[in-house]
C-alpha cells in the first residue's frame, strides 16, 4: 500500500504557493494576509454522516497591518520558511526542535525574539496545517514516537534514503515502534489480518504478545500506549481502509472510554484532521461496567472513582455523539451511580490467560459496544 502526501498535494510547492501569494500581495501594495479555518469550540462539529469531529465552515483571517495580528503574521510566516527549508534538505524536526530554531532576537535594536515560549508556536502550526490542507509530518516535523504493534505484516520504510524492510511478526518482545508520520516514504504491505485489537494498556499488549494471542487469531495488536497518538490513530484509520475490523481494548473508566472516543470519532483539539485519523468503525470490546455483571469474580475487584473520573464521566455523558448510543449512556451513568471503575487489569484476577480468553469470546460473539 503506497503512501502519499496528505491529501495528494506537494508540500514544498504548498509552502511556496503560501509565500508567493504574501510576496504579490506586498508587491501589489496590499495588507498581506491568508485565510485559515476558525479552530474555536464553536466552529467544532460532530458529522453525523461521517461519524466524526471535524471543523465547520467559519473562516478566519491573518493579515499583517492589523496591530492584534502582526506578530502572529509574521510568526506564521517564519514557521512555513523553517518548513520550507526542512523539506528542501529533506531533514525532520520535533516541534520543539522548531521552536528552537526559531528562537532568535528579531534584530540588533529590538529586544524581542520571534517566541519566547513554545506555547506561542505550536497553535500556529495547527494555523499553518489547516490553511495549506497538510498534516504536520508533510511538513517534516515529527512528535515522539509512542505505540507499539505486532502482526503478520511488512513495512517498507524509506529512511535516510534507505529502503528497508521491516518484519513486524519478528519483532520479539519489544514489538515495532509507530512512528509519528506513517503516510510518507513508508509503505505497509503483506498484511495478513482478520482484525486489529487495540490493547489501551502496553501492560497488557506485552503479555498478550507473549501468549502470541495475534499469531493464533491472526490479528494485527497495538498499543498506544495510554492516550493515542497521532501517529497511532492514523494507522488505525489506515487499517480500517484496508476494510480490517477494529477492535479496541481499554479500561472501564472514563479515561478509557474517552481513549476510545478519540480514536472513534477524533478528538477536539484535532478536528481539523479528523477525516485522517478518526476511525467511526471501531468498536469497544471491553473492559465494560456489565462485564461485572458477567463475571462474578470482577465483582471484589472494582476501584473507586475519583472526582476526575466522574467529571469526565459526566462530560462525556453529554456529548451528544456518545449519549446518542443507549449501551454508552448506560454505561457511564452506572459509574456515576455506583462512583465505581474497573481496570483491564482485573481480568488477569482468576488466571493470567483469563485476558486472552475474555477477548477471544468477546469477538466471537460480536459483544461489543459501538
Amino acid at each position: 500500500m503506497k503512501n502519499q502526501k496528505s491529501n495528494e498535494k506537494n508540500p514544498m510547492r504548498s509552502l511556496e504557493d503560501f509565500g508567493g501569494k504574501i510576496v504579490k500581495d506586498i508587491e501589489s501594495d496590499r495588507n498581506p494576509k491568508f485565510v485559515t479555518a476558525a479552530r474555536t469550540r464553536s466552529n467544532i462539529v460532530f458529522n453525523e454522516k461521517k461519524g466524526y469531529l471535524s471543523l465547520g465552515p467559519a473562516q478566519e483571517e491573518r493579515n499583517f497591518i492589523n496591530t492584534a495580528q502582526t506578530k502572529r503574521f509574521m510568526q506564521t510566516v517564519a514557521i512555513a520558511a523553517k518548513c520550507h527549508t526542512f523539506i528542501d534538505q529533506n531533514l525532520h524536526t520535533t516541534i520543539r526542535g522548531l521552536y528552537y530554531q526559531l528562537k532568535y532576537s528579531l534584530g540588533e535594536d529590538v529586544d524581542e525574539n520571534i517566541f519566547s515560549e513554545q506555547a506561542e508556536s505550536n497553535p500556529l502550526i495547527e494555523d499553518l496545517e489547516v490553511a495549506l490542507g497538510l498534516r504536520r509530518e508533510d511538513l517534516n516535523l515529527n512528535a515522539n514516537r509512542k505505540g507499539v504493534l505486532a502482526g503478520n505484516m511488512k513495512i517498507i520504510d524509506t529512511f535516510g534514503k534507505e529502503r528497508q524492510e521491516i518484519d513486524a511478526s519478528k519483532m520479539g518482545r519489544s514489538g515495532w515502534a509507530i512512528p509519528s508520520d506513517v503516510d510518507n516514504e513508508i509503505e505497509f504491505v503483506d498484511v495478513k489480518a482478520k482484525y486489529v485489537l487495540v490493547v489501551e494498556k502496553d501492560a497488557l499488549w506485552q503479555i498478550l504478545n507473549e501468549m502470541g494471542l495475534w499469531k493464533k487469531e491472526n490479528a494485527i495488536l497495538i498499543s498506544p500506549q495510554g492516550q493515542a497518538a497521532r501517529g497511532t490513530r492514523r494507522i488505525i484509520r489506515k487499517f480500517a481502509d484496508m476494510d480490517l475490523p477494529v477492535y479496541v481494548f481499554n479500561d472501564a473508566d472514563a479515561w478509557g472510554w474517552y481513549i476510545y472516543w478519540t480514536i472513534k470519532t477524533g478528538s477536539i483539539n484535532l478536528a481539523y484532521i479528523g477525516d485522517s485519523i478518526a476511525t467511526p468503525e471501531a468498536r469497544f470490546i471491553g473492559v465494560t461496567m456489565s462485564d461485572i455483571e458477567h463475571y462474578d469474580f470482577l465483582q471484589s475487584l472494582t476501584l473507586k472513582a475519583t472526582e476526575v473520573d466522574l467529571k469526565r464521566a459526566q462530560e462525556m455523558l453529554d456529548y451528544p455523539w456518545i449519549n446518542k448510543h443507549k449501551e454508552w449512556a448506560d454505561e457511564l451513568r452506572k459509574v456515576l451511580k455506583t462512583k465505581t471503575k474497573l481496570e483491564s487489569d482485573a481480568l488477569q484476577g482468576p488466571r493470567l490467560t483469563f485476558v486472552q480468553d475474555y477477548l477471544k469470546e468477546k469477538i466471537k460473539n460480536k459483544d461489543f459496544l459501538p
